[in-house]
């Protein structure tokens, strides 16, 4: 049967079976997806990378309370979170106003910024997945101090809340942090997400993300976990393996915006996330994981929801990676395990470290 334009309308897709690609509207970019490749991507461990007891203390580490940092500065002895200007920063405040213009062809402009570290707990050998809530919880409310004070400051635009969590994703020590750094001017990624949620907003009304989430509340077959206030979900357009992006439920635009009590789903959140991966390979689970929020340009972005991403790069296995390589840096990113049964299988391992915490009568906000 043709439609009303004369032509013959497309056939329901099965997107189980057939190569097809994926819109992130966020980015406003493609992924290839090829379930076709793999009927069954978990084809058991291949084997597991040695891990090693870290000690709670490490008279070695430069992020333990009372050790010495770069140039002799030394940390307090700190007994919750601590936060210190990063000592070898990527940004400075003082650089100076500049720029290269060669044609439009050679183009470089001077980028002032602060970088500043987070240390989550004193003790080394924890995680966000090991933290109690309580724990978790301060380094919310620190993640929020940092978001208001650094966004303060007239000519900072953008605070990039983020985390690598081991060696394969670049952090060079294993001591629970992460970095914030300010900037005068938006990444390229807030940027582009900034662009596509204005422009979203401006087309149909509402929020690009409250919609979405609406889109996979109904479905259910994506999401990992939820709480009162957030959700966790493998992304429709995931690119990693178990690639999750937390949205709030609320509309909100930054932490600071957050209620006490949201503060502390968010907290539950992220523990559920965390101890979720460490069980898909049982090993201390690496990733990449930032906050995206509203810019402190001093507008009011109300197209702005806050979330977060979480990109791990591991496939099969502890030491089975996926990277961009071949067509993935030519064309398009491309994955063969799709998001349905990657999160499948997180909202499985998820259950299993909540039922494991409980047995072992850990407290769960209620």
């Amino acid at each position: 049967m043709l439609n009303d334009a004369g032509q013959q309308p497309p056939m329901p897709m099965d997107l189980r079976d057939t190569p097809h690609r994926r819109y992130n509207p966020l980015l406003r970019e493609w992924v290839l997806v090829s379930p076709h490749r793999t009927e069954r991507p978990w084809q058991g461990k291949v084997h597991e990378a040695p891990q090693e007891a870290q000690p709670a203390y490490d008279p070695n580490c430069y992020l333990c309370p009372g050790n010495a940092r770069a140039a002799g500065v030394r940390n307090p002895a700190y007994k919750s979170t601590l936060v210190f200007d990063n000592d070898f920063p990527a940004l400075l405040p003082s650089a100076p106003d500049s720029h290269l213009d060669l044609n439009g062809l050679i183009v470089a402009h001077a980028e002032r910024g602060i970088c500043r570290v987070v240390c989550f707990d004193p003790r080394h050998d924890l995680t966000i997945a090991s933290m109690g809530l309580e724990q978790i919880r301060r380094v919310v409310d620190v993640w929020v101090e940092q978001y208001n004070e650094l966004g303060s400051i007239p000519w900072i635009n953008h605070v990039q809340i983020f985390e690598n969590r081991g060696a394969m994703m670049g952090a060079s020590n294993p001591h629970p942090h992460c970095q914030t750094w300010a900037n005068a001017n938006l990444p390229n990624q807030p940027f582009r997400e900034q662009d596509s949620m204005e422009q979203y907003s401006k087309a149909h009304k509402c929020c690009m993300l409250c919609e979405y989430l609406a889109l996979e509340r109904k479905a259910g077959e994506r999401i990992v976990y939820e709480n009162d206030a957030f959700i966790a979900l493998v992304p429709f357009w995931a690119v990693w393996p178990f690639e999750i992006l937390v949205l709030s439920r609320r509309h909100v635009g930054a932490m600071n915006e957050l209620s006490e009590q949201e503060r502390d789903w968010l907290s539950d959140i992220l523990k559920q996330v965390t101890a979720g991966y460490d069980k898909v390979f049982d090993v201390s689970f690496p990733y990449s994981m930032g906050f995206h929020q509203r810019p402190t340009d001093g507008k009011d972005h109300p197209e702005w929801h806050l979330h977060a991403h979480y990109y791990p790069p591991l496939l099969r296995s502890a030491t089975v990676q996926k990277f961009m390589v071949g067509y993935e840096m030519l064309g398009t990113p491309q994955r063969d395990i799709t998001p349905e049964i990657a999160a499948g299988r997180l909202r499985e391992t998820v259950k299993v470290a909540a039922q494991q915490r409980q047995a072992g009568s850990e407290t769960v906000l209620r």
